[in-house]
Formats: C-alpha cells, sequence, structure tokens
C-alpha cells in the first residue's frame, strides 16, 4: 500500500445511505488495514479500518488513551481545551493505568451483568411510562424528545443519584461538549457548568448519602470531590447521549427496513441479537478512538512512531468484510459478537450492558406498544447528527 496520507478522516455520507459509513473508509480498508492520515493540526498520523488491526491496538498498552497524547481526525475546537494537556480528574477515558485503572475499579461493581439484571424490571417500568405518555400525544411525535433521551437520561440519574428535575442544565452542556462545531470557549464553559453542577452534588451527597453511585464514590474516601465530579459527569453526559443516540437511530434503521421492527415485536427473544446487530451496524462512535504509541511498534508491515496519532476507525472495523460476512448488511438474526461498537480492551466501555439492557427493553416494547410505527416524514429529511460526536439523529418524526 502507498505510504501517502490520506488529507482528512472522511466525514461525509451518503444521505441514501445514512447508517453507512463515508464510503472512503471501505475504499482504505481495501487498499490496506492501516493507512496514513494528515490530521486537521497538519500532523501525519495513522487511520486503523481493519478488525483485526483494531483489536491489536485497542488491547496494547503501548498504545496510550492519556489526552496530552490525543488529537482528534476531524477539526473539532471544542477539544482545544482538553486535548494535548493532563486529563480532568476523573475522567479515566482520557488516562492509561494505573490512574485508569484506580477510577474504574471503583466502578465496575456498578455496571456488572448482575446488577443490571437487578435493574431490568425498573428500566421496564421506565419504558413503559413513557410509552403510554408518548401514545396520548394523538399519533405522531418526536421519538427522540419523547422517548430516546428521556429514557437513558432518567436511568443513569436513578443510578447516579442526579436529580432528573435538573436535565435540562446537564443535557445541554452535554449537548454543547459532544457538538462538533462548538468553539473552545464555548465547550470550556459547558465543561465549566457540568464540574460546578456535579461538584455541588458530590458535596451534597457527602452531607446527605444515598443509595446511588456518587454516594458510594464519596464514601469510598480515596477519591476527591474533584474526581467524584468528573466521573459522575462523565457517566452522566456520556451515558444518556450515546444510548439516547443508539435508540434514536436505531429505531431509525429498524423503519427503513420493512419487516423488521414486525420481527422484533412478534420474537422478544430476537432481541438480545438484534441490539448486537444494530450495535454493530450502525456504530454511534463514527470519528473513532484516539490513541498515540509510547514507543515504536510494528503493526502491519508499518512502523508507528512513538508520539504519532492514530485513530482507530471502529465503524469501519464493524464493516469488515473479512469479519463479518457481508457487512453492509442489517440482519438482526445474524450470529454476531466480538463487534467494536464498545470498543475494546483496558478502555472497553464501563457501561455497555446497561445500554445493552436498556436498547433489549425498549425496541421490542416501542414496536409491540405501536405495531403500526412508521415514519412520519422522509427519511431523507430525518435531520442526522453529523455534527456530533456521536451519531444518531436530531429528531425522529413518528406517527402510528
Amino acid at each position: 500500500m502507498s505510504s501517502r496520507a490520506v488529507p482528512a478522516h472522511p466525514t461525509a455520507r451518503d444521505r441514501a445511505r445514512p447508517f453507512d459509513p463515508p464510503p472512503e473508509l471501505a475504499a482504505m480498508r481495501a487498499h490496506g488495514p492501516v493507512s496514513r492520515l494528515r490530521y486537521p493540526d497538519g500532523h501525519i498520523g495513522w487511520l486503523v479500518t481493519g478488525y483485526e488491526s483494531a483489536r491489536r491496538v485497542l488491547a496494547d498498552p503501548r498504545f496510550s488513551a492519556r489526552s496530552e497524547l490525543k488529537r482528534v481526525p476531524v477539526a473539532r475546537p471544542g477539544t482545544d481545551p482538553f486535548y494535548g494537556k493532563p486529563a480532568l480528574p476523573g475522567w479515566l477515558v482520557d488516562m492509561d493505568a494505573p490512574h485508569h485503572t484506580r477510577l474504574r475499579r471503583h466502578l465496575m461493581g456498578w455496571f456488572t451483568v448482575r446488577r443490571t439484571r437487578a435493574l431490568t424490571p425498573r428500566i421496564e417500568q421506565i419504558v413503559g411510562e413513557h410509552l403510554e405518555a408518548m401514545a396520548g400525544l394523538g399519533g405522531r411525535a418526536d421519538l427522540v424528545e419523547r422517548f430516546a433521551l428521556p429514557v437513558p437520561s432518567l436511568v443513569i440519574c436513578e443510578l447516579l443519584g442526579v436529580p432528573y428535575a435538573e436535565r435540562a442544565g446537564f443535557q445541554r452542556s452535554s449537548a454543547t461538549l459532544f457538538r462538533i462545531d462548538a468553539t473552545a470557549a464555548e465547550a470550556a464553559a459547558a465543561m465549566a457548568e457540568l464540574d460546578a453542577f456535579l461538584t455541588e452534588l458530590a458535596r451534597h451527597r457527602r452531607r446527605t448519602p444515598g443509595d446511588d453511585l456518587l454516594s458510594a464514590l464519596v464514601a469510598g474516601g480515596d477519591l476527591s470531590t474533584a474526581e467524584v465530579a468528573g466521573v459522575g459527569a462523565l457517566l452522566l453526559s456520556a451515558g444518556h447521549e450515546t444510548t439516547a443516540g443508539s435508540l434514536g437511530l436505531g429505531t431509525f434503521a429498524l423503519l427503513c427496513h420493512p419487516g423488521q421492527p414486525a420481527r422484533l415485536a412478534a420474537d422478544p427473544s430476537l432481541a438480545g441479537n438484534a441490539v448486537e446487530e444494530l450495535l454493530r451496524y450502525l456504530t454511534i462512535f463514527h470519528f473513532g478512538v484516539p490513541r498515540s504509541p509510547l514507543e515504536d511498534v510494528v503493526l502491519e508491515g508499518h512502523t508507528l512512531r512513538a508520539g504519532e496519532s492514530v485513530t482507530v476507525s471502529l465503524s469501519a472495523a464493524n464493516r469488515d468484510p473479512d469479519r463479518f460476512a457481508d457487512p453492509d448488511r442489517l440482519d438482526l438474526t445474524r450470529p454476531v459478537s466480538g463487534h467494536l461498537a464498545f470498543g475494546h480492551g483496558a478502555h472497553q466501555c464501563i457501561g455497555q450492558h446497561l445500554a445493552r439492557t436498556e436498547m433489549r427493553v425498549a425496541l421490542p416494547a416501542l414496536f409491540a406498544r405501536f405495531p403500526g410505527l412508521r415514519l412520519a416524514v422522509p427519511a431523507s429529511e430525518v435531520p442526522l447528527g453529523e455534527d456530533m460526536g456521536f451519531y444518531g439523529v436530531h429528531r425522529l418524526p413518528v406517527a402510528w
């Protein structure tokens, strides 16, 4: 393969195929799983598009996740206050071991399969209440506003111990942080608002503890208030944005594939596999995961030098035909395992079991409650979230 640098990370999707990654990614992967990439700041780094190569990078501790070394593959000034600098307290996604390990250890018990299973009845109740409220709207609604966003927001609020009544503020701050066009000043202000909110809440939980994650972190004793607030801000913002994006985009995808919603509603046992296939097929982390080698590493015959930027394209890896047969087809019955929608290795998404459970409950219930659910506008008019760090839909007008 030529070592020339591709000038920019592909970002534009084919509007006729809104669920597929930009076609340039497949073309690059066809020439080899690792390509040169010119970043917006002029730095020449690497783009990983092959499945096996992606797993290798994400599992290799020689590839650092530290924010001091991160660069984004698209022009995104909102990262300027955070990347190229030490990680904010509590933001374990921007840290390596041992700091990442220490923080993650405090959270693991709250996101196990067993604990998530115990939360399922409450998730079912939340889903049912929102579906009944939506049913009273007269046959038409924005699914994002009425279902996809509030369900995961309420779930993560109850888990953390965040008052749901405060959602307007933290949702606004989170949306700003994930906007691609947010300025550095806007992003810094949004982070300051989110941090101030969680700092005050952590102090309140220290005075008046509850049966929630923030109270447990405070009671643990070895995390500072700043670290507790940072962990809380990370989980609150990512915990509702990502699942909301998956629910909204997943519903859109199912409605664009005739017969799939009815199949899911008729056979709830299909839900688990269907969710895994939707996660693979959609892969909402559409700009990939940044890493940087701490030493020279040979990958697929290329020497990746210490300090160079590496972007692992999860969406390209999850459409790699060497790993998934006919990868551009959505098939809810496909035997799918090992996809990279939640990443891989030490930094694999800690909330993955919770996100899976929310989707497994929400999607079959949605189509069972509204068997005639359909788009209320042409698919071409649904506003896509290409301007966000997490791909999804801004609105999803539906009718029944």
